[in-house]
């Protein structure tokens, strides 16, 4: 039987294999009929020229089924991302879950709610790279940054105030010009990443098309993003939009292949939302959400290729509401098996961050982390020998076997409560969020190892500074 790179089972599911065969039929099927619009004339050329076929109307082009075979077998089946202190993660579809935080636009922070800032993206990047789930750091969208350069400025941030794998925001093409000159910068190696999603259905716009052409070449991992909202931009039932937003990806990963052959990709279809009908929001907690994530990881499964998804709530703060959604998404997400799952410290609907949150939802990880490794049955840990030492009425909290495994066995909370009333009352009877706000304003003040030479640092700055100065000029 397969295993997980964690050493958890992958179970063979034939007949999941033929549902994810049905939607991949079906997805190529659009592709074909009525294929997919490429709001970008240069590439438009490109696929024609590797095989495509010209739509019925202006930029729209027609991808055979063998053409996207052709292609999507190009697509390394396992890859590593990589943190500034050069250790690697290994990507694949079978890979032991990843925890990303997430994109947005305000913060919500000690009663504070506004627009994110430069600042904040410093303390928050300084908070993540201490929570040990976190493997990737996301941008957000910096106020106080011209909207064109937000993505080189927030890369420059938050590699001067991190270690960790970064994920920036795609703002223009020029700042993917930019992020490429940062990479020369730190080093020739997959310290960040990129991605962009289709505007669908069935519809890649030029920004998008522009970010995957101006880093290719350059061994940068790409997400693939398809983000249907089931009722809107794909069709209401979940299996229609699953074909939509997978046809959406096939073509992307195409794309990005002819550009760069062999480019790491991640299947991301797990971005997919459906629309309230009755308040017209995009739903990001429900449980079709975690459908959503399921059959993700499944069609990364099936294509052999690294899968993504998207934990998030709608709720406003850190409330019960928060930790319902949030809690069944990170334990469905990660049970499910999505390779790399975003959405850590993330709240009302994706738009903003909750640093309180953030710290929650890396204790709520844990807790499905553990419930996930499940019970190593053995004839050590089945402590036979020591049952009968401790004998019939005796305890075990004596034996050298307990100090030596309940570390490991047992989940041992940072956040949650496990004293008495009394101990409760003494404290001021806080709640969990006012306990995690406390943790994470405490941990954004501390400065921590961001693996850059002064030099780099310097170099950074100048990149993202003299970018501003040319886009406000």
């Amino acid at each position: 039987m397969a295993k997980r790179k964690n050493g958890s089972e992958v179970k063979p599911a034939a007949p999941e294999m033929g549902v994810a065969q049905e939607i991949d039929e079906a997805s190529l099927s659009l592709l074909e009929d009525p294929g997919v619009r490429i709001e970008h004339d240069a590439i438009v050329e490109m696929l024609l020229k590797h095989g495509a076929k010209a739509g019925r109307s202006a930029q729209v082009v027609k991808l055979p089924r063998k053409m996207v075979r052709e292609y999507l077998a190009l697509a390394p089946k396992e890859f590593a991302i990589t943190n500034r202190r050069g250790e690697k993660t290994m990507m694949s579809a079978t890979s032991a879950p990843t925890i990303w935080s997430c994109p947005g636009l305000n913060l919500n922070h000690a009663g504070e709610y506004r627009p994110f800032t430069t600042r904040d993206m410093a303390d928050m990047s300084r908070l993540l790279d201490q929570l040990d789930n976190v493997n990737v750091i996301f941008a957000m969208a910096l106020d106080d940054v011209p909207p064109p350069a937000r993505d080189a400025v927030g890369l420059a941030i938050m590699a001067e105030s991190s270690s960790k794998h970064l994920r920036p925001l795609s703002f223009s093409p020029e700042g993917a010009d930019v992020m490429v000159e940062m990479r020369k910068v730190v080093g020739e190696y997959p310290w960040f990443s990129v991605g962009f999603t289709a505007h669908g259905p069935l519809r890649w716009t030029k920004l998008a098309l522009e970010i995957y052409a101006r880093t290719a070449g350059h061994g940068i991992p790409a997400t693939v993003n398809g983000e249907p909202m089931a009722g809107v931009s794909g069709p209401v039932t979940l299996a229609g939009s699953l074909a939509v937003g997978n046809a959406e990806i096939l073509a992307g990963i195409v794309i990005n292949e002819i550009l760069e052959p062999g480019r790491p990709v991640i299947h991301n279809l797990g971005l997919a939302h459906t629309f309230d009908m009755r308040t017209a929001i995009a739903v990001t907690g429900g449980p079709e959400n975690a459908l959503y994530a399921k059959y993700a990881a499944l069609m990364g499964r099936y294509y052999g290729l690294p899968s993504a998804s998207w934990v998030s709530t709608e709720s406003m703060c850190t409330d019960s509401q928060t930790a319902l959604e949030k809690m069944c998404g990170w334990l469905t997400h990660m049970q499910c098996g999505v390779s790399a799952i975003w959405g850590l410290g993330q709240l009302e609907s994706e738009i903003s961050i909750s640093p309180a949150q953030a710290v929650i939802d890396n204790e709520m990880i844990s807790f499905a982390k553990r419930f996930l490794r499940d019970v190593t049955v053995t004839k050590e840990t089945l402590a036979l020998d020591v049952t009968r030492t401790v004998g019939i009425a005796g305890s075990f909290l004596d034996q050298m076997h307990t100090f030596e495994n309940f570390r490991t066995e047992f989940f041992m909370p940072q956040v949650l409560f496990r004293e008495r009333r009394d101990t409760w009352n003494e404290r001021g009877c806080r709640r969990m969020e006012e306990r995690a706000e406390e943790m994470a304003t405490e941990m954004m003040k501390k400065e921590v190892d961001n693996a850059l030479t002064e030099g780099q640092i310097r170099d950074l700055r100048k990149l993202a500074d003299t970018f501003v100065a040319r886009v406000k000029a």
